[in-house]
């Protein structure tokens, strides 16, 4: 929306600094998500609870070594 406002409104102003204002944004969002991340995951606030975190992916062999040679109870051996 604000590129177009700025677009629509000034044309001049808006050829001229268009790459650098849209690179400023894209670089300010990205700093607020690191930001943001590293800030809410100090004070132990994790994201949202959905299927994809669970710690088990719901395969028994994902937790078997691939090493050859390398025995463990309830694991084939490569």
């Amino acid at each position: 929306f604000f590129n177009f406002y700025v677009y629509k409104r000034f044309k001049s102003w808006w050829a001229r600094h268009t790459y650098i204002l849209s690179a400023a944004l894209d670089a300010g969002i990205a700093f607020m998500a690191v930001l943001l991340y590293f800030s809410l995951q100090s004070h132990g606030i994790n994201g949202p609870a959905w299927w994809g975190l669970e710690g088990d992916d719901h395969c028994p062999l994902a937790i078997c070594p691939t090493a050859p040679g390398v025995v463990t109870k309830g694991c084939p051996v490569f």
